[in-house]
């Protein structure tokens, strides 16, 4: 996750909001309290998989990881389309779909160059992959880190809730994207040789450290541990390497973004605290039956696209009742559905300006034209899974 542009001081703002509004009283210190008991490990994860991030592109991870796929394919297009659909899905569940949307684009964006190959098809299967992708663990998308503290709270289980629909919108959008990109990725293309790693123990070591942080997510490692102490050693193994830090210091850890969010949680609590819930309630409906499940979700991802799929969840969030279906329900809607506007999640806006930074023009209706063919599908999809298994 990036921080907002430097001209545009919404951190400031977002500070502002949050402390009128707790200063004053609209939103009452017992629902502070608890939002920040909720929220602040979300928050500490955020930043700490930041830096994470940042560090693995120093490194030359992703770029690694795209070379792998480049000689995997031994020259077959498809099949290097293939990579680039597993390295999304991969970066997506472990990483999250922010760093997918802004540190794996640009090394995709860049193979398919080399290779001379249409970046266009390989890039939308990015920021696809990086929101439907995005149900796989409670890391892979902050909405799923705030459920997750109900989900538990309700004596059920993330990955025993979530695979199911999970697997459905990663299944339904690799098949739409092969359907659509088929002639896009045809032929072969010459072997080129990767770029070269900075400093190949480095690469190694931040491998091992990733994965070993994936195994800590998947086992049940609290996120926010997990991923402090991975950002720690690879803080650690990068200065002894004494390779220089991708990023300032200052801009390491995203506070601007980190400011803003918590701003965002502060006035949908605010709101929610005089009256938004109940009317939420009434568009969300009640009940755990198939049509209930699918409103719900429809609803959120109505509003995702709307106004972006975190304050869609923060404000939904009662209408679930801590029912763990109907939030896993509303996390389809919320998480594999905002791909119909640029603005429906935050990776789709990252994933654009990276786009435009490498000089890869990316117009509006392309992006809501593959929105429309494949959020409805992923969603139902996912949905009729989540009613399958539950």
């Amino acid at each position: 996750m990036s921080a907002p542009p430097r001209g545009r001081p919404w951190w400031a703002l977002a500070l502002l909001v949050g402390v009128v509004a707790v200063a004053t009283g609209w939103l009452p210190r017992e629902d502070a309290v608890a939002l920040a008991e909720r929220t602040g490990p979300v928050l500490l994860f955020v930043a700490a998989l930041t830096v994470v991030a940042e560090l693995c592109a120093g490194a030359g991870l992703f770029a690694a990881a795209a070379a792998v796929a480049a000689r995997a394919a031994r020259g077959r297009r498809w099949v290097l389309w293939a990579g680039v659909v597993v390295l999304a899905t991969l970066s997506t569940a472990v990483l999250s779909l922010d760093t997918t949307a802004v540190l794996l684009t640009p090394a995709v964006i860049a193979l398919a160059r080399r290779t001379h190959t249409p970046p266009l098809p390989l890039a939308l299967a990015v920021v696809a992959l990086a929101n439907t992708a995005s149900l796989v663990l409670p890391v892979s998308n902050l909405t799923n880190l705030l459920a997750d503290h109900e989900i538990r709270r309700a004596g059920a289980h993330y990955l025993t809730l979530m695979w199911a629909p999970a697997l459905a919108a990663i299944v339904v959008t690799v098949i739409v994207l092969a359907v659509r990109d088929r002639r896009a990725v045809v032929g072969r293309y010459e072997p080129v040789h990767p770029p070269h790693a900075p400093d190949t123990v480095l690469l190694r070591v931040t491998g091992l450290v990733v994965a070993a942080m994936a195994v800590a997510f998947v086992v049940g490692v609290v996120p926010a541990v997990a991923a402090s102490v991975a950002a720690v050693v690879l803080l650690a193994v990068t200065l002894a390497r004494r390779r220089p830090l991708p990023v300032s210091p200052g801009d390491m850890v995203p506070w601007r973004t980190l400011v803003v969010v918590a701003g965002l949680f502060v006035l949908v609590a605010t709101a929610h605290a005089h009256g938004l819930a109940d009317v939420l309630h009434g568009a969300a409906g009640d009940g755990h039956g198939p049509a209930d499940l699918l409103r719900i979700a429809a609803v959120g991802a109505l509003a995702s696209n709307a106004v972006n799929n975190l304050p869609a969840f923060l404000a939904l969030d009662p209408a679930t009742a801590g029912d763990p279906l109907r939030m896993a329900a509303l996390l389809i809607g919320t998480g594999v559905a905002p791909i119909l506007t640029p603005w429906g999640s935050l990776a789709t806006v990252l994933w654009w300006q990276r786009c435009r930074q490498v000089l890869l023009d990316v117009p509006v209706w392309t992006i809501v034209r593959q929105g429309l063919v494949l959020a409805p599908l992923a969603l139902v999809a996912s949905v009729a899974a989540l009613v399958a298994t539950s």
